[in-house]
């Protein structure tokens, strides 16, 4: 069983382009069985909507902004970035306009960490204090689309070039049981034999629930399935917690 609000249950959320509505689905069913998630993270899409839920978005104007997203509305082109094609003002402006006044991350009512990637170092970066909206421009950061995001010495990046499944980030904040949303396809190559065998590892930690949402034929990289990409979320969330209902829980874990 999952206690229902917990200070110490985390959310892991994955990033993989408008994959990331998936986790609109999820969030609906935690919320149909009580369950309030204290702690959440998030890389590239998936930190968007993490960052909503951790400063109490209500999950309507969350769903409403998947549904209503467009990747041609942060397409504004630029003339000056060198490694981006596209001008992050326009992000920022998107990001504004669902959560308001950017907040600094200590402030928001769940504890909250995105992660990106240091283009100097080739290591992830978890970004848990400071503006938002700074770390959201830098975990969505897409090579190539988006300019990357300095911060002193670092030059950051999309996150999930190196840590798409943001467990550990979750819990360097505190969590000690922690739902993961990883976001995938059924042909991924193999270069990614090494995110797939994460994935083993994940089903085998009796610390984690594992949602994994079916993304075969459903478009990445435009908002076409949307609708269908919630959908997906909620019925991969239903199945994974009945599951866990179905089974104990692990030693020292309520």
């Amino acid at each position: 069983m999952v206690s229902t609000d917990d200070s110490t249950l985390g959310l892991a959320l994955s990033g993989g382009g408008a994959y990331g509505a998936a986790h609109v689905g999820v969030l609906q069913e935690l919320r149909e069985r009580g369950i309030r998630p204290g702690i959440v993270a998030g890389t590239s899409s998936g930190a968007l909507v993490a960052a909503a839920y951790a400063a109490d978005v209500p999950l309507e104007a969350i769903e409403h902004a998947a549904l209503a997203f467009r990747w041609s509305s942060i397409a504004r082109m630029s003339l000056t970035p060198r490694l981006g094609l596209l001008d992050s003002g326009a992000l920022t402006d998107a990001i504004h306009r669902v959560l308001g006044d950017d907040p600094l991350i200590e402030q928001l009512p769940r504890r909250f960490a995105a992660v990106a990637t240091d283009l100097r170092t080739r290591q992830a970066v978890v970004l848990d204090a400071g503006p938002l909206n700074v770390a959201l421009r830098a975990t969505i950061a897409v090579p190539g689309l988006l300019p990357p995001v300095r911060r002193g010495r670092q030059v950051l990046m999309d996150g999930g070039m190196v840590d798409n499944v943001p467990l550990e980030a979750a819990r360097r904040l505190g969590a000690a049981r922690v739902i993961v949303v990883r976001l995938h396809a059924k042909w991924e190559n193999v270069r990614m034999m090494r995110v797939a065998a994460s994935a083993a590892e994940l089903e085998e930690d009796r610390s984690v629930i594992l949602i994994q949402p079916e993304m075969e034929g459903l478009a990445q990289w435009s908002m076409a399935d949307v609708p269908r990409l919630v959908e997906e979320g909620r019925r991969a969330a239903r199945a994974a917690m009945d599951a866990v209902d179905a089974r104990p829980s692990p030693p020292g874990v309520a």
